[in-house]
């Protein structure tokens, strides 16, 4: 899912999302679009959806993640979560109601627990007394929300890095019966192998008819192998982020696109590639667009690496249907997080 942090996928517009990447659902953050322009204004627009033009899916996650990271200007309580607008640092609270209210009002199709992420590394016993008030938070974030034909809640399973809390995390959400469930508190510093083990142990644990959204994950390899290890749903502001910065992701590995060796080079970004971008450009022009600080260069790496991320899944999907996922793993994640020459 491509992100809209703030109702906008960075330099792109809904119809370009549609026609030249395919998205089929983008995702917002609550606790961002809170601060600005406001839930209530967005609501007054008729939700999200009209108020930035997208006919398709919405994901919110509950700004959980995002208050949580605001270190020194935050209090957690059993209640909730005080804390200072990193805007203006007027003082707000957030409780697990007070979330689904929020998401509510923006009116997406999925929406998210209020949740406590612990931050990485931290103690157990830490992340034990974290996960109770998770779970306390999400049956009253469950209880609260009223628009269960409209917006599907999802749990959010938390745990750290530790099986035994993992697997009473979704035990306990399972019992509480979400639609779906997230996979929070990973990629937030852990090793990849622990991110990994993770989620192939969850794999059996979660209902196989419901959907399973890791977030915040990641790069082309990741998505690949926790696809391997049951999830169906990712989101994360790398594709978009990296290419802003010149670092455009392929088939066969990462291009820095600034690099002195493209100064010249008449191939598109990607010889495979059917986007935009590698339809009608040369890496020599893209190169000199970054080089002389041209926008246009940022949109079209950024059309490209979400048209890539999309495709990539696209194939991971044909690969499961004919039965021969391994083998299209084991060809791909090799290559897809290299330099390319």
């Amino acid at each position: 899912m491509p992100v809209g942090t703030i109702g906008s996928v960075k330099t792109m517009s809904p119809k370009e999302l549609i026609e030249d990447t395919q998205a089929q659902i983008i995702l917002g953050n609550t606790y961002h679009l809170y601060m600005r322009p406001g839930h209530e204004l967005i609501q007054k627009f008729g939700g999200l959806h009209k108020f930035i033009g997208w006919e398709r899916p919405i994901l919110t996650d509950s700004g959980g993640f995002q208050v949580m990271s605001l270190a020194g200007l935050r209090k957690i309580t059993k209640d909730g979560v005080k804390f200072q607008s990193h805007l203006d640092g007027s003082y707000h609270m957030f409780t697990p109601e007070k979330a689904i209210e929020i998401q509510n009002a923006i009116g997406a199709d999925i929406i998210m627990s209020f949740d406590e992420c612990p931050p990485y590394p931290a103690t157990k016993d830490y992340v034990a007394k974290s996960l109770k008030t998770t779970l306390e938070w999400a049956k009253r974030g469950q209880d609260f929300h009223k628009f269960t034909d409209k917006q599907a809640l999802f749990g959010i399973v938390q745990g750290g890095v530790h099986k035994d809390l993992r697997e009473e995390s979704a035990k306990a959400l399972i019992e509480m019966d979400f639609p779906g469930y997230s996979i929070g508190g990973l990629a937030v510093g852990e090793d990849k192998k622990d991110m990994f083990e993770v989620t192939e142990f969850l794999d059996p644990l979660l209902p196989q008819d419901k959907p399973r959204y890791l977030m915040g994950v990641g790069t082309p390899s990741d998505i690949l192998i926790n696809i391997a290890n049951g999830i169906d749903m990712f989101d994360c502001v790398m594709p978009t982020r990296n290419a802003r910065k010149g670092t455009i992701f392929t088939r066969n590995g990462k291009l820095i696109i600034k690099a002195g060796r493209y100064k010249e080079d008449p191939r598109p970004i990607d010889d495979e590639c059917t986007c935009y971008a590698c339809q009608n450009f040369s890496r020599a022009y893209i190169r000199h667009l970054f080089n002389s600080g041209e926008i246009l260069g940022l949109r079209l790496a950024t059309i490209h690496s979400l048209h890539f991320y999309l495709e990539l899944v696209g194939m991971a999907r044909k690969a499961i249907i004919a039965g021969k996922y391994q083998e299209f793993m084991t060809e791909m994640v090799p290559k897809l997080d290299t330099l390319m020459d």
